[in-house]
């Protein structure tokens, strides 16, 4: 199995103290944890793209060069790429670039998005955020591929023998299909040969499960081999610690906070308690017994190769993240990596050049 770390760069007060960083120092927290995910052996490092509060990750691609710049092998996602509110000619350019400043260490997830900002800033709506979606992935997977592309479509303007540049360093790339109820994200992916990384977030297990199924189902409609296929799988929170005693206690708070916040906001919880989200949502929060049991059951429905864990702090001292982030690679990386085999993420262009 293979594990990132992720985050939306959420904008908010600590939980346990209230107190909220700067925007800067935000932003710099994230850089700092993507270069500690790098020295403590993750895989990969993943940064999303929102357009509204509480969430300042706007810019997946300006946080990611500089990462890039910060790291040398730890794999780089995007979590996910909005390509319903982007010109997909835009899209290739920036990533394109940054492709070559990471040594073509880059993996993209798409998906169409969601939140009201969207129609708002945007104009993308509910109606058409789905076309445009799909729309934008088929040109600007032809633009990776092609030098010259030809094209008409209906959401941006039509191309004649276009040139995009630079041309990208990985041919191809390899593209993820974001989803956490969308059929049409997961048809689209098995259409194409693409991997999946279902959100498995909000919800119980039994409509991710349901919705991996279908992802097969399609990719062998579509002709593939059934043992191609590549899932990933998201999880609700995280905050590993020596006992389920300790565990609990330390992120009660942080699920305390999470519920207040939804209140405030309107959102009804589906979890009303943290005992009912540890047994019930995707969220790994116990010893490292717990976590690897929880992991591989998990595992039994959705055949995952790859998960991700919550990047952020969400109110743990920099000690207590990092030792939390410690345990997980000392005691529950390496059952996980040798009870559920996955397939290699590229190595970085440079080390395949020197080596």
């Amino acid at each position: 199995m293979k594990f990132l770390l992720i985050t939306l760069i959420t904008h908010l007060p600590d939980p346990v103290t209230g107190q909220r960083r700067s925007t800067t120092d935000r932003f710099r927290e994230v850089v700092d944890t993507a270069v500690l995910a790098e020295e403590l052996g993750f895989d990969g490092y993943g940064v999303g793209e929102r357009h509204e509060r509480p969430f300042i990750s706007s810019s997946p691609p300006v946080v990611l060069s500089n990462i890039a710049a910060r790291t040398s092998t730890i794999r780089l996602f995007t979590a996910v790429t909005t390509l319903s509110l982007l010109d997909p000619v835009r899209a290739y350019e920036d990533y394109a670039t940054l492709d070559h400043l990471s040594d073509g260490r880059l993996e993209l997830i798409i998906g169409k998005g969601n939140g009201a900002a969207q129609a708002q800033l945007f104009h993308v709506t509910a109606d058409d955020q789905w076309d445009r979606n799909r729309e934008g992935y088929e040109l600007f997977r032809r633009l990776w591929r092609e030098e010259k592309v030809t094209w008409s479509g209906t959401y941006r303007p039509s191309l004649t023998e276009a040139e995009t540049w630079p041309r990208p360093l990985q041919q191809p790339i390899r593209v993820w299909h974001g989803s956490a109820t969308s059929r049409e994200s997961v048809d689209l992916a098995a259409r194409h040969g693409d991997p999946i990384f279902s959100a498995n977030v909000t919800n119980p297990i039994e409509p991710y499960a349901d919705l991996i199924r279908h992802y097969r189902e399609r990719w062998v409609h579509y002709g593939h081999d059934p043992a191609d296929a590549l899932v990933g799988a998201g999880t609700a929170g995280f905050y590993v610690a020596r006992t389920s005693q300790e565990a609990v206690e330390r992120y009660r708070p942080i699920f305390d906070a999470r519920l207040a916040a939804f209140r405030r906001l309107g959102v009804p919880p589906v979890f009303h308690t943290l005992s009912d989200a540890i047994e019930r949502s995707s969220m790994l929060v116990g010893s490292p017994q717990q976590i690897i049991d929880k992991v591989l059951r998990y595992h039994e429905q959705f055949g995952h190769e790859v998960i991700h864990l919550q990047a952020d702090h969400d109110g743990l001292t920099d000690k207590q993240h990092r030792e939390s982030l410690e345990l997980f690679q000392a005691e529950v990386a390496p059952v996980l990596r040798r009870e559920i085999p996955s397939r290699p993420f590229r190595a970085p262009v440079t080390a395949v050049a020197t080596a």
